[in-house]
């Protein structure tokens, strides 16, 4: 029998939509924090801290195959029944879980066949977002940060002259480079420093100025995403273009009296960063909900002298 206080643990661990999603992955098999990140569409951080979070709790237990650490449900009791109860309360037809299930097996068969890169309806969606807002044309420089869905880059890279993607991890890197080789596009891959979501020595090694600049989700803090914005603002060149793809649930502010919408968000970020937003608007697909903005640099809006932009 379990003590009320292991319960109250267990109960919170589990009482949050990632981590439950997670909880039902794990109960499967073992996975590594890439394989749980591209299933549930989140960065490899946030995962990470939700899968700390269900590991103290002592619900998942950490698994080493080789240099790679797996994370898989705990076979211990109490703990073991308690998740196998709740998850035995879940509905196996609910869209989200059968997402879930669908992209990890994904994941499975693109560890046996790397040569086939994962593709989505989500990324698909993205993919026309850029296309309909303003279509990326031929450009002689893009730089897309973060390689969550390789329909974005894919875009990038076929229509600019030079085209870099900026990574967050190994894994992400080589997926990249077997959708390059895969598809036929060219593309270079730099791996991220320091795990800064972007920084202005990365868009130096990068090649800066961008024609174009795809930022593609990372369900970062408030502070990240607008110190990112800023420096991808520095980084683009006259006329150029920028869009942003943000997990809407990293735009709220859950326990504030106080709660500015995200869309209302992105608009302020966008501003503060010297970018005007030209277009806004939420895709959802897959069980995700992401937030789609479109922006240009404020100095360069159309039909405007200096002085009229700069009182903007």
């Amino acid at each position: 029998m379990a003590r009320s206080t292991d319960l109250v643990t267990w109960l919170r661990a589990a009482g949050e939509p990632t981590r439950l999603r997670l909880l039902v992955l794990c109960a499967e098999r073992d996975f590594s924090v890439s394989d749980l990140a591209l299933a549930v569409h989140q960065s490899e951080p946030r995962v990470s801290r939700h899968l700390k979070i269900l590991c103290d709790a002592g619900l998942v237990v950490r698994v080493r195959h080789g240099q790679w650490v797996h994370y898989r449900l705990t076979d211990t009791e109490p703990a073991l029944g308690f998740a196998q109860a709740l998850l035995a309360q879940l509905d196996k037809n609910d869209p989200v879980r059968v997402s879930d299930r669908e992209r990890i097996q994904q994941v499975a068969v693109h560890a046996a066949h790397p040569a086939a890169p994962l593709d989505s309806r989500l990324g698909r969606a993205l993919r026309a977002f850029i296309e309909s807002s303003a279509p990326l044309g031929v450009v002689q420089n893009a730089l897309v940060v973060g390689v969550d869905h390789i329909e974005l880059l894919e875009a990038a890279a076929r229509r600019a002259a030079a085209c870099t993607a900026l990574a967050h991890s190994r894994r992400a890197a080589q997926r990249a480079r077997t959708a390059a080789d895969s598809r036929s596009f060219t593309c270079q891959v730099l791996l991220a420093t320091n795990g800064e979501p972007l920084s202005e020595r990365d868009t130096q090694r990068a090649g800066a100025p961008f024609d174009a600049i795809v930022l593609d989700r990372f369900s970062a803090t408030g502070g990240e995403l607008a110190a990112m914005l800023h420096v991808a603002r520095q980084a683009l060149a006259p006329g150029g273009r920028l869009w942003l793809f943000e997990r809407y649930e990293s735009l709220e502010t859950p326990g504030k009296r106080v709660v500015e919408h995200p869309l209302a968000r992105v608009r302020r970020l966008l501003t503060e960063a010297g970018l005007r937003c030209e277009k806004l608007s939420p895709i959802e697909a897959e069980g995700e909900h992401v937030l789609a903005a479109f922006a240009l640099p404020v100095a360069l809006l159309p039909g405007l002298t200096q002085s009229q932009q700069e009182s903007r």
